[in-house]
């Protein structure tokens, strides 16, 4: 029982601090461009050379 008022506490701010995280992340923009780096994954600029991978 005495254990719980130790965690009780730690486990509010442990969620204090996840919901103050993601507040961040969300002001300052991290969530704007979802489809952004998905696509640029797929798009890739052709920058190989026409001869191929090369071998070391």
């Amino acid at each position: 029982m005495t254990t719980l008022v130790y965690l009780i506490p730690v486990a509010l701010f442990l969620g204090a601090l996840g919901l103050s995280g993601f507040l961040w992340a969300l002001r300052s923009g991290q969530y704007e461009d979802l489809d952004g780096a998905a696509e640029r994954i797929l798009i890739e600029p052709d920058t190989r050379d026409k001869e191929g991978p090369r071998a070391n």
